[in-house]
């Protein structure tokens, strides 16, 4: 641990994680991605964690969890914010520009080209970007189906309300769907060892073929189940007809939220509609937690009937949620010559990428995105 001064902490390493989520616990603005837990999944696959917190008196205010890589062979990193800053109740603009100012003097250190954020906040309540423009932060070029690292559009679902009430504010065919999914038998249980994540594992595998999608390896779900569900961060379900497993999900939770990460299907036993009963389930076991909102997350901001993604749009929305947009990501560039480059380089790189890893071989295990 480095002191860089009275307020402010770097964490270069591993080290002293539980102060960083003892510190954090209690932020008003704060996401799973930001726990330490999350930094050790990431490891593995070449990320390092960089913590900085700016404390006042004693007391957190402001800080952030950085995951930093290599670019190959050029000497430079960059830096990744995973739905990051995490924020006070308290936090004042004088905060934010302190602990920017302090990324800004490790990044210049570490040769780090740019530091990318997508900060935990809807653009219709966005009281982040006049302070990520004063330390200036740029609007980062949209890539992807879902426009981003993270999701730019999600939907969320208030569960603070009661569960008569939540299921009045869904879909009429959505609750038809939990109902016949009871009375086919399908039941819906956590699950914890590690042979059963290897059969919601298989299950995804089996969602990936069929949908046409990359995932990651077993290893990344064990790994979630080592650093998050231990510390009541995550947790696994399986859905079974006559003890058979037909469909799988995974759920996050952090402070008062929780988020439906992964979600699998069975290629038999579908017309059975065990996601629906796997939603209602998992939103049942968030409210038991004390979570008030639900984050549904992906989804395309506005897909049309012909759409790939259309009918993940309508599952979602049947539940009642609302569609969030989040003001998206921003890039605070400190060497503008690679970030030209790797603006330019990295869109093609992902399009190869893709072609690759989804080409039909006689092969289909799955490849990590």
């Amino acid at each position: 641990m480095v002191i860089l001064n009275h307020s402010t902490i770097l964490l270069e390493s591993l080290t002293d994680v539980e102060n960083w989520d003892l510190s954090t616990a209690g932020a008003a603005k704060h996401h799973v991605f930001q726990t330490a837990g999350w930094s050790f999944i990431k490891l593995p696959t070449g990320w390092r964690a960089l913590r900085i917190a700016v404390n006042r008196a004693g007391v957190f205010r402001a800080g952030i969890q950085m995951l930093e890589r290599d670019f190959p062979k050029i000497g430079y990193r960059f830096f990744y914010s995973p739905r990051g800053p995490v924020l006070s109740a308290e936090w004042a603009a004088e905060d934010i520009d302190e602990l920017f100012s302090r990324v800004e003097r490790v990044a210049r250190e570490r040769r780090v080209v740019f530091l990318k954020i997508d900060p935990d906040v809807s653009k219709g309540d966005d009281w982040i970007t006049e302070s990520l423009v004063r330390n200036r932060f740029r609007q980062a070029p949209e890539t992807g189906g879902f426009s981003g690292v993270q999701p730019r559009w999600v939907f969320r679902l208030d569960i603070s309300k009661s569960e008569d009430d939540i299921l009045k504010g869904m879909d009429q065919k959505t609750r038809y769907n939990i109902r016949l999914a009871e009375r086919k038998g399908v039941t819906i249980r956590p699950i914890e060892a590690s042979e059963e994540i290897e059969t919601f594992y298989r299950i995804l595998v089996d969602t990936a073929r069929r949908d046409g999608f990359l995932i990651r390896p077993v290893v990344y779900f064990q790994d979630i189940q080592k650093y998050l569900a231990t510390r009541g961060q995550a947790k696994f379900f399986l859905a079974e007809s006559e003890g058979k497993p037909i469909a799988g999900a995974l759920a996050l939770t952090h402070g008062k939220t929780a988020w439906y990460a992964y979600g699998a299907s069975a290629n038999t036993d579908r017309h059975y509609m065990p996601n629906h009963l796997m939603q209602w389930t998992m939103i049942r076991w968030a409210k038991s937690l004390g979570c008030t909102l639900y984050d549904f997350r992906a989804v395309p901001s506005n897909p049309k009937p012909e759409d790939p993604l259309y009918g993940l749009y309508r599952f979602k929305k049947g539940f009642g949620a609302e569609l969030t947009e989040f003001v998206g990501e921003y890039d605070r560039v400190y060497v503008p010559w690679v970030y030209v480059l790797w603006v330019r380089a990295w869109p093609i790189f992902k399009k190869i990428r893709r072609a690759i890893l989804l080409r039909p071989s006689r092969s289909t295990r799955p490849e990590a995105d």
